[in-house]
């Protein structure tokens, strides 16, 4: 889509000079997905999030920044790290790193020197023309399986100038756009990007605000909100995605609420995520706690009632994204 097009459709205030940013905060670019959007895709995971949710697997996208993640199963207990760190923000016992996290500058010369790949950062900064040569490398699979790209995090709406000025750029090559999202952002930002999204794969979690604070720290009201008006503009643009959570949503009476309001906006498909525990071992590499108390993988057939429910009421409901 040229310029002058994109002046024509009221896309160039919204998107355009106004709030561009040329460098972006990215936790990883990951190509030939296909679970974020249809075809083959390549999913830019920008960093930052408004939520806590404490199953999140991507704790380390939640902040912008380098973070360092220490694999100990990897450690042989060398010091090197400790060695060569100059802000000494990692002391050495003779057996084991402990890294001061507060005092650490994101260097990398610890995980240059690691020969056993037991440091790494996770995090960089990189420019929107960077960014767009990675997609473009693509762009013919994209074409030929229905695919495009996919802006994932963390979620994109926390960098919200880049992001816009990613999409309008993916536009103007006429790519697919996807974005996920927990719909945590303000109304004004969900309406400024539906002409430049093609897709919104939105998360519903739950639908009682105290729960869902207690296990998120959001508010729910506001993301029903924007949900809400996408139903009312861009209805079709709209999938549902519901991570099913033990002890948080994984019982009838919540899922079924959550079917019966999807009904009411008149979206259609609805995608159930079973729980799981990939994401366990990034809380230890981060020098963090993982709150939740399930430490068990919840398989696909568990779900298969719930798919029969929401089906039951008309929805289309796939488990797993």
């Amino acid at each position: 889509m040229k310029e002058e097009q994109l002046r024509n459709d009221g896309l160039w205030k919204a998107a355009g000079t106004s709030t561009h940013q040329n460098t972006a905060e990215v936790m990883e670019l990951e190509r030939f997905a296909i679970h974020d959007g249809p075809g083959i895709r390549t999913v830019v995971f920008l960093q930052g999030c408004p939520l806590r949710c404490t199953w999140c697997a991507n704790p380390e996208s939640q902040v912008t920044g380098r973070h360092l993640m220490y694999d100990q199963k990897r450690c042989v207990g060398c010091g090197c790290c400790a060695a060569v760190c100059p802000v000494s923000a990692i002391t050495f016992d003779g057996k084991r790193p402990q890294f001061h996290r507060a005092d650490c500058t994101g260097c990398g010369e610890c995980g240059r020197k690691c020969l056993q790949n037991a440091i790494r950062y996770s995090g960089k900064t990189m420019t929107v023309d960077e960014i767009m040569a990675v997609i473009m490398r693509d762009r013919d699979y994209y074409g030929s399986s229905g695919g495009g790209v996919t802006f994932s995090g963390g979620d994109p709406f926390v960098q919200f100038p880049v992001f816009v000025e990613m999409l309008r750029r993916c536009r103007e090559y006429g790519l697919h756009t996807a974005v996920e999202t927990c719909g945590q952002t303000s109304l004004e930002k969900i309406e400024r990007v539906i002409p430049l999204v093609d897709l919104f794969l939105f998360d519903f979690k739950h639908v009682e605000p105290d729960k869902f604070a207690e296990y998120t720290g959001g508010d729910i009201r506001q993301i029903l909100g924007n949900l809400e008006c996408l139903s009312r503009t861009a209805r079709d643009k709209v999938i549902l995605r519901v991570p099913v959570i033990p002890g948080f949503n994984d019982d009838l009476e919540t899922l079924c609420r959550i079917f019966d309001r999807t009904c009411s906006y008149g979206i259609k498909t609805v995608h159930l995520l079973p729980y799981h525990t990939l994401g366990l071992s990034k809380y230890e590499q981060l020098g963090r706690e993982y709150t939740l108390s399930c430490r068990s993988l919840m398989k696909k057939e568990e779900l298969s009632q719930y798919q029969a429910i929401g089906e039951a009421k008309g929805l289309t409901v796939q488990i797993g994204g």
